[in-house]
């Protein structure tokens, strides 16, 4: 499916489409529920179709509220579970069983019933900072299969993306173009957490990016995201303004 098509089964909600279009067309359901459905059906075929390429399928994740239905809807599905590695695509920088942690909120919501099997790597180590776990964080992923064959991200009422916060100390060393592929050690200034990320260039290390939103504010900033303006000001631009990986954009009330 390209980022310009409307998922088959989907309806449009009321609403006008963003007006500059600096990115891809967004994609509308009715529903949460539609939505996690559609993908969840979208995720299983290009796993399955990565298994039959390559033996081996990755699947890099965020955190939030938002994906937690598709987790669960995805995590029933009979995929060979065993040869999939799932990663994170950021993380606070609390213990895995702190009800903050987007491992725990992994580990809760998609590593169940046979997804259980999955291979799961997560980016909290012992550093005491996520500045000097990054380098720790980023050799988990020479487990990873890479390119990721989908990586799923959320998008926050500032722009932000993964852990990619406006105005976060190191958000220009992470939105490098030129820079390796790695993790950072990242700050959410509206949310004071230290936070770890990957980096712009390993995010898009992609076969396939899903940017899930849901929710009018959250469509509202999408609109700005789309609009003209720095990358800084809202850093999930950087993602849906290049052109080295696909993006889809999905959106539900």
């Amino acid at each position: 499916m390209t980022s310009s098509e409307r998922a088959p089964g989907s309806e449009a909600t009321p609403g006008s489409e963003p007006a500059t279009g600096l990115g891809p067309t967004p994609q509308r359901f009715a529903s949460l529920e539609e939505l996690s459905s559609n993908l969840a059906r979208q995720i299983t075929e290009g796993l399955e179709e990565a298994l039959g390429a390559r033996g081996i399928a990755s699947l890099v994740v965020s955190g939030g509220r938002t994906p937690v239905r598709l987790f669960e809807t995805l995590r029933v599905k009979p995929l060979d579970w065993g040869r999939i590695c799932v990663a994170l695509a950021d993380e606070r920088w609390v213990d895995p069983a702190d009800p903050a942690s987007n491992e725990r909120l992994v580990r809760d919501t998609l590593l169940k019933e046979r997804a259980a099997m999955a291979r799961f790597l997560g980016l909290k180590n012992a550093a005491p900072s996520p500045d000097l776990g990054a380098v720790a964080a980023w050799e988990t992923f020479a487990r990873v299969p890479r390119p990721f064959d989908m990586t799923l991200l959320g998008m926050g009422d500032d722009g932000h993306t993964a852990s990619l916060f406006p105005a976060s100390p190191n958000l220009a060393r992470a939105l490098n173009p030129a820079a390796a592929a790695g993790c950072v050690g990242m700050w959410a200034p509206t949310a004071p957490q230290p936070r770890m990320s990957l980096n712009l260039t390993a995010l898009l290390d992609s076969r396939r990016i899903v940017l899930l939103i849901a929710g009018e504010d959250k469509w509202r900033t999408l609109e700005r995201a789309l609009g003209a303006g720095p990358v800084e000001e809202m850093p999930v631009r950087a993602v849906l303004r290049q052109k080295r990986t696909p993006v889809e954009v999905l959106w539900a009330p």
